[in-house]
């Protein structure tokens, strides 16, 4: 959505850059604009499911469709290098993903939207692209922000309190395989510790990751470390 873009990149905050791509597998694609942005998709929303529950119909309706050439991550100069990799593309995770197995080798935290339900016609479900991330060398760390939706009632268009039982998407963090770590630079190990410490306070895992530099190293980053999260700077 070009204005989204234009919008975005007027409002950025320094060191921030927001491209005008359709990520996909590189192909064209028939791009599905819906009357709330952030729900647009190269997939058609899946309408039949949609309006089975309150609301998510009334916020996917398409309002124009365009051929798109899509451009695949491996193919970005942009991406080159990545360590951190977050996914919001609305059912097109497992196409961005496909076109990405370049940029994947180098990445160290994958954090992805996932969905259990077919919101889009189509889509890959999360067991889908966990199979795919785990063939990747990439291995499941955390899920959270689970989210749902109350279903209608037939002849009724009142939501019964307390009823979201139907979890429906969440936000999945993949990491790289901790059971090879010493695959990884001293480097590496060292973006993959700050990276999970801050941005999803995973202190164990980051000092896991911290003792695997220490050894490659010969550091004592571990101690020091441990001494912080304790409490104990003396």
């Amino acid at each position: 959505v070009a204005r989204e873009c234009e919008r975005l990149n007027l409002g950025a905050r320094p060191g921030c850059m927001y491209l005008p791509y359709a990520v996909g597998d590189g192909t064209v694609q028939v791009f599905h604009e819906c009357n709330v942005p952030m729900t647009s998709s190269l997939l058609e929303p899946n309408d039949d499911l949609l309006a089975m529950f309150h609301e998510l119909r009334d916020v996917t309706r398409v309002v124009e469709t365009r051929r798109v050439q899509t451009v695949r991550l491996d193919d970005l100069p942009e991406v080159k290098g990545a360590d951190y990799l977050k996914l919001d593309v609305q059912g097109g995770e497992l196409m961005v993903l496909q076109g990405a197995t370049a940029t994947l080798r180098d990445i160290l935290v994958l954090h992805t939207e996932i969905e259990f339900l077919p919101m889009y016609k189509g889509q890959p479900l999360f067991s889908e692209i966990d199979a795919f991330l785990r063939g990747q060398g990439l291995v499941l760390h955390k899920i959270s922000g689970m989210k749902g939706a109350t279903f209608k009632l037939p002849g009724i268009d009142v939501e019964l309190a307390g009823t979201v039982n139907q979890m429906m998407w969440g936000e999945a963090v993949y990491v790289r395989d901790f059971m090879k770590l010493d695959e990884l630079s001293a480097a590496a190990l060292l973006k993959l510790a700050v990276i999970l410490h801050e941005n999803y306070g995973s202190c164990d895992l980051a000092a896991v990751v911290l003792d695997a530099h220490d050894r490659k190293a010969g550091s004592e980053l571990t101690d020091r470390y441990l001494q912080c999260l304790l409490g104990d700077t003396e």
